[in-house]
């Protein structure tokens, strides 16, 4: 078993938005993260990081940049692990764990309000528990990131 801390947040309305805020406040702490996500919802956040808040800029680089840019970034965006990102924190926006995922010290599973994500999120917190991991639970719907 590795040393990854596993939290499930779930109930997210706008696991996008959700997302923004977890990343500011991370980043704030001095966290470097790295997100999943299919390629489409990779592109929108992208997109709301540029916007997020208006008279500041979450500094951020997707897994192609070059290695000068993603070294300045302490937000990585990708949609798969190449075994090259900082070990901190990775945030799952994907129905599946990503393979590698063990290598990080933290792992976040943002979990929208639908019924097919949370069901595919029950199966991620199985596989969690079988690894041998005591996944953490966070209903966003009550706390804010």
């Amino acid at each position: 078993m590795s040393g990854v801390q596993v939290a499930f947040h779930f109930n997210a309305v706008d696991p996008l938005g959700y997302t923004c805020r977890l990343l500011n406040k991370a980043v704030g702490r001095r966290a470097r993260l790295v997100v999943c996500a299919p390629p489409a919802e990779l592109n929108r956040l992208d997109q709301l990081l540029w916007l997020f808040q208006p008279l500041s800029f979450l500094p951020h680089a997707r897994a192609d940049s070059p290695e000068h840019v993603r070294a300045r970034s302490p937000v990585w965006l990708c949609t798969h692990l190449s075994g090259d990102e900082p070990p901190d924190v990775l945030v799952n926006l994907t129905s599946e764990t990503p393979v590698g995922y063990e290598r990080f010290n933290r792992l976040i599973e943002v979990v929208s309000t639908l019924e097919q994500d949370r069901y595919l999120a029950r199966q991620r917190w199985k596989a969690h528990v079988a690894n041998g991991h005591t996944p953490d639970y966070f209903d966003v719907g009550k706390v804010s990131a």
